[in-house]
């Protein structure tokens, strides 16, 4: 039997006595972290071997004999412990060896922890049920449980936000649904600033910037930070009323393309999209702060994983060259980024620069395929727009305020 994981989160609202019991476990899990990783530093000193896992799981043993206070945290939780370390420890040689192959990143030997935030339980120590979950040294914790938990839940995590909420998430493993398709048109997207999206078919998705709304109130948050003394209760306070706003601004961002998402995949059998490389487009620093507020990556994670149960693909693309191939002819001409209109000098074709990479991001998606729409002409906009159900003035409404 085929399976895939899907996770699930949800607002949890321990008691103080249970916060209590969570902050100091995590105080704990911190120890044990910064303990194990000056080991492991120590070991390969004297070895010039690698301190392995299971090196780190015996040590926690002989930790836990030493100072009885490590056993206040569920034995699971703290071999998990061991295995982000180790997880740190690999990405830290794979970006050894990616740097080594001419890849510009920064290497990021793992460091020392200053806080943990959340508790993992890989296995067990957990037992859910309705509203409530029980954990092993911890208690029975209220969560609002506003969606069904699918298949078998595998793993469970607790985690505190830096505003002081708490969060529970599932990771459960599901039957693996047979592929299918829900028979709607094919479409290629191209992902913009001025417009989040524009569709092949002429469809276009607005971009809220979120961020910019807010902006104010974050410089003068931000300022508030600066004007407090170092280490006062002011300035924790400042501290945590900007992260409260940032959080906000985080929410809003994630329901708009939470909605939007869902409305593409039910919309859509087939969905071309580009491969961005967002991290070498925030070096712009003109933009950077326009395309984070974007979040790209967030939205294509969302696109993915929303199309597998929907009945609808979605496939990306090497964005290389979109935009100054003329979709009518072929031809290539150069278009700086000031120019919003493509006109073709050779074949004197003229549309929107974002409408027509997205007909060339879908056409180079469906490359022998046939009834791609690529070149526009076999449905129009008007009808695939009555067909989804989601469009008002050429627009597809994202349901954000």
């Amino acid at each position: 039997m085929v399976t895939m994981q899907r996770s699930y989160r949800f607002r949890a609202y321990p008691s103080s006595v249970q916060k209590e019991r969570l902050n100091r476990q995590m105080f704990l899990s911190k120890q044990v972290y910064n303990i194990l990783l000056e080991k492991a530093q120590n070991h390969f000193k004297e070895t010039g071997k690698t301190f392995t896992k299971y090196d780190m799981n015996k040590w926690i043993a002989k930790l836990k004999k030493e100072n009885p206070e490590f056993k206040e945290v569920y034995s699971q939780s703290l071999q998990n412990v061991s295995d982000r370390l180790s997880k740190a420890y690999r990405n830290f040689f794979r970006r050894i060896k990616e740097r080594k192959r001419g890849r510009k990143i920064k290497v990021g030997f793992p460091r020392f922890r200053s806080f943990v935030s959340s508790l993992t339980y890989p296995q067990s120590g957990f037992k859910i049920e309705k509203k409530r979950i029980t954990l092993s040294k911890v208690g029975r914790i209220n969560f609002v449980n506003h969606r069904e938990i699918l298949g078998t839940v595998k793993t469970f995590s607790i985690k505190r936000t830096k505003v002081g909420e708490w969060y529970v998430t599932f990771s459960s493993e599901i039957e693996d649904t047979p592929p299918f398709s829900n028979n709607r048109p094919r479409v290629g997207m191209d992902l913009g600033l001025t417009e989040y999206a524009t569709l092949s078919n002429g469809l276009q998705i607005k971009n809220p910037k979120m961020q910019n709304a807010l902006l104010t109130r974050l410089k003068r948050r931000q300022k508030r930070i600066s004007s407090k003394k170092k280490g006062s209760r002011n300035r924790r306070k400042a501290i945590i009323g900007f992260a409260g706003l940032s959080e906000h601004v985080v929410r809003q961002r994630d329901d708009y393309l939470h909605k939007i998402s869902s409305n593409l995949v039910n919309s859509y059998s087939f969905i071309a999209y580009e491969e961005l490389n967002v991290q070498n487009m925030v070096r712009n620093h003109n933009l950077a702060r326009h395309i984070q507020d974007a979040s790209w990556n967030k939205f294509i994670q969302f696109l993915c994983y929303k199309a597998e149960s929907a009945g609808c693909r979605a496939v990306g693309v090497n964005p290389r060259g979109t935009s100054r191939i003329c979709s009518g002819c072929g031809n290539v001409q150069d278009m700086p980024l000031s120019e919003r209109a493509f006109n073709c000098d050779k074949c004197g074709m003229s549309k929107d620069r974002d409408l027509n990479a997205s007909i060339n991001i879908l056409e180079r998606a469906t490359e022998g395929q046939s009834g791609s729409y690529a070149s526009g002409d076999s449905a129009s906009a008007s009808q695939k727009g009555k067909a989804s159900g989601i469009v008002e003035s050429g627009t597809i409404l994202g349901g954000a305020s």
